[in-house]
Parts: structure tokens; sequence; C-alpha cells
């Protein structure tokens, strides 16, 4: 994907999109000097090159019962491309995991999970690491607070 030129304006609502992506565009435009127009018109190449991925509620996990967090460590048995790729299909299909990661080092993945309790954790274990031949062995650290938590990405101009 091309990355797109991005001047002062288009940095300007990314920022203002980013810290709430319901403001309107008559709101980010008096923030920036631009028509409301201009900004959806902005706003629409951002979302058509790639820029803007996509726009979504944040929910609290805690509020939905989705008390323990989990940093697990995955090491695969075989590293080929099939192996890899079909545990990144099952990463993405896993609504528990809410982050993953291809690193170098020691393991293959980190994953960042969420969990009701130590039981559901249980059972997301079961179903992820020992029924799939291909992980040699997992290491899990539990979260014990939540310190920090986003998607906002520094905006440089």
């Amino acid at each position: 994907m091309h990355t797109p030129d991005l001047d002062r304006m288009d940095i300007a609502i990314l920022a203002c999109l980013q810290s709430d992506a319901r403001t309107i565009a008559e709101h980010i435009g008096a923030k920036v000097g631009l028509s409301a127009a201009a900004v959806q018109r902005r706003i629409k190449r951002l979302r058509e090159t790639g820029v803007i991925e996509r726009e979504v509620a944040v929910l609290s996990p805690r509020a939905l019962g989705l008390s323990m967090t989990f940093v697990v460590m995955v090491e695969m048995e075989r590293e080929n491309l099939a192996v890899l790729d079909g545990f990144r299909r099952q990463v993405l299909a896993d609504d528990n995991v809410q982050q993953c990661y291809y690193v170098t080092g020691n393991a293959d993945f980190v994953l960042v999970v969420t969990c009701r309790d130590m039981a559901d954790f249980e059972t997301f274990t079961r179903r992820m690491f020992f029924d799939n031949p291909n992980v040699r062995h997992f290491t899990t650290s539990v979260a014990m607070d939540r310190v920090k938590t986003g998607l906002t990405l520094p905006l440089e101009p």
C-alpha cells in the first residue's frame, strides 16, 4: 500500500478522529480551519488510502465481565509457512485474542488475551494451544493492572 503524503491539515484531522471518531466534520473544520465539506473529502481520501483502517467503539472489558488479561508467549513446533498461517487464522477467529504479534526471539507469537476468569482462560488454552499439535510451548503472564491500552498513534506533521 502506498502511504499518501499527509499535510498538517490531514494530521490535525487524524488527531481529532483518533481522539473521538464521532466528532462531526463541522467541529473538526472549526478546529483546523477548513470547511465541513473539505474535512469530509479529506476523511474520505484517508479512508480510501488506508490511513484510516476502520472506526470502532472501544468497549470496557471490566464492564462486560472480562476482568482478566493475559500476555502469552507461544512457541510453535515447526516454523514453516503453513503452520504459521494456520495459527494466524486460528488467532484471527478467536474473540478472546485482543492482539497478536509475530515476533523474533524465544517465542514465535505474543498474544494479549482477555477472559472472564481463570476457568475461561483454561478453556481458551485447551482450544488454542493444547488442541493444536503445532504449539510446542506457551508461557503466560497475568496482567495485574491495565495501565495503558489504546490504538492512538503519535502524529508528527
